[in-house]
């Protein structure tokens, strides 16, 4: 069984202080012992699969104006011996919630809460590979696990930054780093959201592992809180007006219809009780929801439970709890409220 990941000279409380959501930095062998927890052969095999999301991006044409062509998993396996010379990357999503040692990357990065973590995805690029200069929405940690490749840093963007029409990629239109390193085996860039980046292999067999990070909108929040209530509302519950005066002009809303009529959506809105147990569902659910779950021995399980033995999480699975009033707790896993 391979040693578990660990920091050894990564001074966390300074990396948050001043770098978390700040600005990128480089992070050079931060590892106890680096070792690269997936081969290239077992990433192409897991791009096959067709419950596995992956894609495959092709440079066409060479820089400045590459022309890229993406093609949606599942890969044929005949496919990768039809690679040209023109660089090519290979991306498989999620990668931890099949390979546990994968997953094992997640448990340093947990100085953040469980909850912002997202996945890990795994990238094998060929000599030039990459998937062209662009800007995210959450922060990342890009790990190099085999081979080189070279990272450039430019200026924070925002959605007003041009992109080269594409069906499949945003790509910048317009990128100039003000950053360059060559990152080999056990070094790390961490990336905050909307900061531009560019990587680029170095050879052949680079593979990257890319520990991302959740960030949900406002929009998704509102949105999916407010269906969560539309789901809990009677139809008779109206608008009432019992103590109605004569209108002192019959096309104006009133000052008090107005605040009446707000009041009844903040008082179901506004319910932090209400708020709180949709979010533990709501920021729990699995990343696929539709993945068949193992066949668990009830019996066991309770046996297990009851002589004290750790239970390990399955890939994928998201756990998470919030503190109550006393000692309680609401726990939330994958989409399901306990407590």
């Amino acid at each position: 069984m391979s040693q578990p990941f660990r920091f050894d000279n990564f001074d966390i409380d300074h990396f948050l202080k001043h770098y978390w959501q700040k600005k990128p930095l480089l992070i050079r062998n931060p590892w106890a012992e680096w070792h690269n927890p997936l081969e290239p052969d077992e990433l192409a095999g897991l791009a096959v699969e067709p419950d596995i999301e992956s894609r495959l991006i092709e440079q066409g044409s060479p820089a400045p104006s590459p022309r890229w062509t993406v093609e949606n998993g599942p890969v044929q396996e005949t496919r990768f011996s039809e690679l040209g010379k023109h660089p090519w990357t290979l991306l498989v999503q999620a990668v931890d919630h099949y390979v546990p040692e994968v997953a094992a990357l997640i448990a340093p990065f947990r100085f953040i809460p469980d909850w912002r973590i997202d996945d890990v995805m795994v990238s094998y690029a060929s000599e030039g590979g990459g998937v062209g200069a662009h800007f995210d929405q959450y922060d990342v940690f890009l790990i190099q696990g085999l081979g080189k490749r070279r990272w450039q840093v430019g200026p924070k963007c925002s959605d007003q930054s041009p992109l080269i029409p594409h069906d499949s990629l945003r790509l910048l239109a317009e990128f100039e780093a003000t950053d360059e390193w060559v990152l080999e085996p056990g070094d790390m860039l961490y990336i905050p959201p909307g900061f531009a980046h560019n990587g680029v292999a170095v050879g052949d067999d680079c593979m990257t592992y890319s520990v991302g990070f959740r960030a949900p909108s406002r929009a998704e929040l509102i949105g999916y809180f407010v269906d969560d209530i539309l789901d809990t509302l009677d139809e008779d519950d109206r608008y009432t007006d019992p103590d109605l005066h004569q209108a002192s002009h019959p096309a104006e809303i009133a000052p008090q219809a107005i605040d009446r009529l707000h009041a009844m959506i903040l008082d179901k809105v506004g319910d932090r009780a209400a708020f709180t147990r949709w979010l533990g569902k709501y920021l729990t659910e699995p990343k696929y929801p539709d993945r068949e779950p193992e066949e668990v021995d009830v019996a066991a399980l309770r046996a297990a439970i009851a002589s004290g033995m750790p239970l390990p999480k399955e890939g994928g699975s998201r756990v998470s709890f919030v503190r109550r009033e006393g000692e309680q707790i609401s726990l939330f896993v994958d989409g399901l409220a306990h407590g």
